[in-house]
């Protein structure tokens, strides 16, 4: 009976010891370094993780992995799994931190700020287990925006001037402005034009021969970003008719060169009728 007291103790203790063992296992994992930062979208970044740790003895066989899920990717044959065995020390200097590098690519359509990724990491142990950490990845927003007036509609020529300004704090590259097929809208010619380079807040124009009915036009804007990424922006402007009514070729009143036109032929008849008049009136005398 004693005997079988002593091993079930035994067990207890031995079991105590093992779990403890195991819970002594601390692994801290930290995000040491991002290059560049912020991160573009589109492009690469390189992440720095730091394992604080791996030379306790207790810690066996130490596996760290980052997720590949938005905002982030890795290249095709990239391995995002580290493995190293625990109760070493690394490095020249007998370091118990462990420094994983990744280089991965940042989405192109990365929100701006802070974007939340994911590692991984265990220690096998007796009952080994995954832990997660999120960590902030911070991104700029290189997307543009803009805004789109119509500056002028000449009903003579059908000529329509639109007028474009980059609001975004990004400058653009290779910027062209297209009109799709649309009801109400009918353009004559090229139905894209190219516009090349806007800076920040800078502002262009484009000609289009257009025959327009009162509603709403719809553009497509396409652009280089800071990246060389091709991005689209839709816009949607509205054309009213009646701003440009004093410009209709159609209207009944009449234009300033035409006003300017009658003018100089009746100066011109005027002076010729004075002179027929006067000379000969000085004939007759």
């Amino acid at each position: 009976m004693k005997k079988s007291v002593f091993v079930l103790v035994l067990i207890v203790f031995m079991t105590s010891f093992v779990l403890g063992a195991v819970n002594d296992c601390k692994l801290d994992v930290a995000l040491l370094n991002q290059d560049p930062y912020p991160a573009v979208q589109g492009d690469y970044v390189k992440l720095v993780f730091q394992i604080d740790g791996i030379d306790n003895p207790l810690c066996e066989n130490v596996e760290l992995e980052l997720l590949e899920k938005y905002p982030i990717s890795f290249d095709p044959g990239a391995n995002p799994i580290v493995q190293i065995k625990g109760g070493t020390h690394t490095g020249a200097e007998y370091s118990s931190v462990l420094m994983v590098p990744y280089r991965v690519r940042v989405d192109s359509d990365a929100l701006d700020g802070d974007n939340t990724i994911e590692v991984k990491y265990t220690s096998s142990g007796v009952s080994s287990s995954f832990q997660t950490e999120t960590f902030d990845l911070n991104v700029q927003d290189v997307r543009a925006d803009f805004e789109v007036f119509i500056k002028e509609y000449d009903y003579t020529t059908h000529i329509m001037t639109l007028e474009i300004l980059n609001i975004a704090d990004a400058d653009v590259e290779a910027v062209t402005l297209d009109i799709p097929d649309q009801d109400g809208f009918s353009v004559k010619g090229a139905k894209t034009n190219i516009i090349g380079d806007i800076d920040s807040m800078e502002y262009t124009t484009a000609d289009f021969e257009i025959m327009p009915s009162d509603g709403e036009l719809l553009l497509k804007i396409t652009y280089s970003d800071s990246n060389g990424v091709r991005r689209v922006v839709d816009k949607m402007i509205s054309y009213d008719s009646s701003y440009f009514s004093a410009r209709n070729g159609d209207d009944s009143g009449m234009s300033v060169t035409t006003i300017l036109a009658i003018i100089a032929v009746v100066l011109v008849f005027g002076y010729w009728l004075v002179k027929k008049i006067f000379f000969n009136g000085k004939r007759r005398r």
